[in-house]
């Protein structure tokens, strides 16, 4: 059974706004392209980017919540970075030289008990995901539909801050699927773990506030996973409309 994707997600820097995009070419052993180049490293890190380093050290949606209401804007030819937000309003930059400035311009949001932002870091091995190798995520609008009705009323995905949606499959489908191959477009992806969430999933992405107990729906199944984290293994092209199932 094949389903179809839906929408393709990247987020520029990790936590900080979100972008559409039509297509994209994945390489085997990569992350998405544009997704998470630059992470905000808080003062109490001492991550550089010269390797992968777990959430804990960046500023993130899960401790900060009005972070879960900005858009992005990458131009991957000039390494700018457009940002949008409701209540901060924009800001163009470039985050390998001018991060003071999205440290600056996002100064309100962070809680007073938070540790407050430091500095843009980029990653010079692998995108700043949540996984220790680079991957893609895979999320099920079955799935999502599932956890809209343990909630009463619907969600944007965008609180899900997955790269690759796809509809015409079971909900939790995508979990059978780890350590098999799955074919999306021509590329082929390996998915090796579901996807553990947090509290970052509660942030409504239209106004940056807490409105929904994400997390307390998982638990109605026995567990706080949504989507997973699959592993390129075949370089490929993929576009919104493009096949995705089991290879």
């Amino acid at each position: 059974m094949t389903g179809r994707v839906t929408q393709i997600i990247r987020h520029p820097i990790k936590s900080h706004g979100r972008e559409d995009i039509a297509q994209v070419r994945l390489t085997a052993g990569c992350t998405l392209p544009g997704d998470r180049i630059w992470a905000v490293a808080h003062e109490q890190s001492t991550v550089d980017g010269s390797r992968w380093a777990p959430c804990q050290n960046f500023t993130r949606g899960s401790k900060v919540e009005g972070l879960g209401a900005m858009q992005a804007t990458l131009d991957a030819a000039f390494e700018r970075v457009a940002l949008e937000h409701p209540l901060l309003g924009k800001l163009d930059l470039n985050p390998d030289t001018e991060g003071q400035k999205l440290i600056d311009w996002t100064r309100p949001l962070i809680p007073e008990n938070r540790a407050a932002s430091a500095r843009v870091v980029r990653a010079q091995e692998q995108g700043f995901t949540d996984s220790d190798f680079p991957s893609i995520t895979l999320c099920n609008h079955a799935s999502h539909r599932a956890v809209e009705q343990r909630i009463g009323h619907p969600l944007s995905i965008y609180r899900w801050r997955g790269n690759f949606w796809f509809d015409g499959l079971a909900p939790w489908e995508e979990f059978d699927w780890i350590d098999r191959e799955v074919r999306i477009g021509t590329a082929i992806v390996i998915p090796r773990e579901r996807t553990d969430r947090c509290l970052a999933t509660h942030n409504n992405p239209d106004t940056g506030k807490r409105d929904a107990n994400v997390l307390g729906a998982l638990d109605s199944w026995g567990h706080r996973d949504f989507s997973v984290r699959a592993e390129v293994v075949q370089a490929g092209e993929i576009s919104v409309g493009d096949g995705i199932g089991r290879a």
